[in-house]
């Protein structure tokens, strides 16, 4: 599924060679000193403030700090034996994702394609983003190159790839445990970012920008889309509207206002992919059922009719408890409102998950756990928010 720039309302046009991060309503960036070069900053006890150069010409003013590396493009060819198509992990509109090896630590590198869809605007907001903020759930960023024309960022890698390869394979073998501690994760990552002094609102969440370590915990990568939430008593950003079909929320598409319950509804989406297995769209099948949120939302908080729709393969990696299944479908159905102000925030939806890992299996009738032979023993869903 790939990421679109969407031009108005109803207005649903295929993606342009290169998207630039629109130049209005931009909130006035921090002024530096004149002393000396501006730095690219780890968070610290300060205040998060995210700071993009405004082209390449300022990046390349800058001085890195940290742990950020800037690496020449021989350094890079070299680590991917000269881009060898044999190290490719993952690829997209932006680019092409190879597996290095820089000094004795194995490397995700992602080279720009200059005619792709993600931009020097979408890059600088990536390095920028990544470069300045650290947490347990945001993909570690070691390094970049910026030689001539070359765009290029060099990651940590990831061992199991991203959560749409597993999730969306014939053979899925993702136990409901690990599905919702992946949930978890995520939920986290972006908690993280909307608590800032100035909320960063990731703007394109979905299965294939969460990547899996060796132990499958989850990280939020690809942050070309990020941008600043309100401040200062604003209910909204205004921007153009950019993101990916079937996870963007309806008011972001509609009017253009951002804000950090955009980025819930996505995480609904993304959630209710991995309760019942398919994808948010799937235009081969006919009518309704071919948008996911739309045939399967009414039925997030109907238990009976729920367990007829969640994915059968989760059963087959071991038991779990009806009563969790219904508080994570029912989480799911409250990120997925209509209405921006009745989703939870994302602070919250950390603490639902939390809560349904903690509860235990429970076996039901002839012992399937799942409760395909009858409901679970949560208790009855709450008059449903619209």
């Amino acid at each position: 599924m790939h990421r679109w720039l969407i031009g108005g309302c109803g207005d649903m046009r295929p993606p342009r060679r290169r998207i630039q991060e629109p130049q209005v309503q931009e909130e006035p960036r921090p002024r530096r000193r004149t002393s000396s070069p501006p730095k690219l900053r780890k968070t610290s006890s300060e205040p998060i403030m995210l700071s993009v150069p405004k082209d390449l010409a300022e990046f390349r003013a800058m001085s890195v700090y940290g742990n950020l590396k800037l690496f020449t493009y021989d350094q890079l060819r070299r680590a991917t034996g000269d881009f060898s198509p044999t190290q490719i992990i993952g690829e997209g509109g932006f680019g092409v994702v190879y597996k290095g090896v820089v000094g004795a630590v194995v490397v995700a590198v992602k080279r720009l394609n200059p005619e792709g869809i993600q931009g020097d605007r979408e890059w600088l907001t990536e390095v920028s983003c990544l470069g300045q903020y650290s947490h347990p759930n945001l993909v570690e960023l070691i390094g970049y190159c910026c030689d001539d024309d070359h765009r290029l960022l060099v990651y940590e890698f990831m061992a199991k790839g991203s959560l749409e390869n597993h999730l969306f394979r014939r053979a899925c073998t993702l136990s409901w445990t690990t599905r919702v501690k992946i949930a978890l994760d995520v939920a986290r990552g972006l908690a993280y970012l909307h608590g800032a002094a100035r909320p960063i609102i990731y703007r394109d969440f979905k299965t294939s920008n969460i990547l899996l370590d060796a132990d499958f915990g989850a990280k939020l990568s690809d942050f070309g889309l990020a941008k600043e939430g309100p401040v200062g008593g604003k209910t909204h950003v205004s921007t153009r509207v950019m993101g990916t079909y079937g996870y963007a929320a309806p008011e972001y598409m509609a009017t253009g206002h951002l804000t950090a319950m955009s980025d819930v509804y996505g995480f609904g989406v993304v959630l209710l992919e991995m309760l019942v297995g398919r994808r948010a769209l799937e235009p081969s099948r006919a009518g309704r059922a071919g948008n996911l949120v739309d045939w399967a939302r009414p039925i997030l908080i109907r238990a009976k009719k729920l367990e007829k729709i969640v994915d059968a393969r989760m059963a087959q990696q071991g038991p779990y408890s009806p009563r969790a299944l219904e508080r994570v479908a029912r989480l799911a159905y409250d990120c997925l409102s209509q209405n921006p102000k009745v989703r939870p925030d994302m602070s919250r939806v950390v603490l639902v998950l939390e809560a349904a890992l903690a509860i235990p299996a429970e076996e039901v009738d002839d012992g399937d756990v799942r409760g395909e032979g009858g409901r679970g023993s949560g208790d009855a869903s709450p008059t449903p928010a619209r």
